[in-house]
């Protein structure tokens, strides 16, 4: 996408309140919104913007961001606007400096992290639906933590999957796992946390001083376990970010044999996204599961 135009930094300056705004860097990594640098004399900021129907994908970001925020327990870059302008939804956000988070960094992440999951509700689920990445993520509340992570999370994603026309093998083993989640979570009953919900390496950096930021979430209240099965899926979290979780907050016995049934999650909507050999990988997790 071209950078903003001219119409569009109008908007986010009377929004914001940083006026003279200009476009300095094209932000790379994004395969979703377009995200820009912009500089004005009182600041710089971080400036999202997609296509119009985008409008709701960033106004459930900037909540889920304000709700973090609003834990005091991890910084996130602060909301300044949302809005839609034109042709264009735009999110505009904190500028912040991020490098590589170094060990303490990790540390600070993982005992934040825990402290952040502390903060919970009487259901599992959310008040309004969001994205994992772009695909659409139901949040409807549930009273049970099966209910909402078969119903909520593993049947849209297969549903999705016999769309975009995945192997029968993976349909197959998508309805024997269905009928086998509640042996696979039963006698499990998390408490309703605050979670991240996307915490991948790539949603988390150190801000100029060293403390940990995350940002790029799509929040709702479930399975704490969820969140670290996340962190586990591609890599780029250090031994120390896991030492100082459970030091904060231990996860409970059987822990283990949840992760794949997590990450699953995660491997279909990738394959929805992006084809290629992840619908293998959620055959082969599949597999595994309905094995154990």
């Amino acid at each position: 996408m071209n950078a903003p135009t001219p119409e569009l930094l109008a908007a986010v300056a009377a929004a914001t309140g940083h006026h003279e705004l200009r476009a300095v860097t094209s932000i790379s990594g994004g395969s979703i919104s377009a995200a820009w640098r912009l500089a004005s004399p009182t600041g710089a900021l971080l400036l999202k913007f997609a296509d119009a129907a985008a409008a709701d994908m960033f106004a459930a970001e900037a909540e889920g961001l304000a709700a973090i925020a609003a834990t005091e327990t991890l910084r996130v870059p602060a909301v300044l606007g949302t809005g839609v302008t034109g042709a264009h939804a735009w999110l505009a956000l904190e500028w912040l400096d991020l490098t590589a988070p170094d060990e303490a960094c990790q540390r600070r992440l993982g005992a934040g992290l825990a402290a952040m999951h502390a903060h919970s509700a009487a259901r599992h689920g959310w008040h309004r639906d969001n994205t994992i990445g772009a695909t659409p993520q139901s949040n409807d509340w549930c009273e049970d933590w099966c209910e909402f992570w078969t119903r909520r999370r593993l049947v849209p994603q297969l549903e999705l999957a016999a769309d975009n026309g995945a192997p029968a093998r993976l349909c197959s083993l998508g309805d024997r796992l269905l009928g086998a989640t509640a042996s696979l979570l039963g006698g499990h009953e998390p408490a309703a946390s605050l979670l991240h919900g996307d915490l991948w390496s790539g949603n988390q950096a150190a801000d100029s001083a060293g403390h940990p930021v995350i940002f790029d979430p799509a929040v709702h209240y479930g399975d704490r376990e969820t969140d670290l099965a996340m962190t586990r899926l591609f890599g780029g979290f250090a031994p120390a970010f896991y030492d100082a979780y459970e030091q904060t907050w231990p996860l409970p016995d059987g822990w283990q044999a949840r992760v794949a049934l997590y990450q699953l999650y995660h491997v279909l909507n990738h394959f929805n996204l992006f084809g290629g050999g992840y619908g293998a990988q959620a055959e082969q997790m599949m597999a595994g599961l309905l094995e154990a």
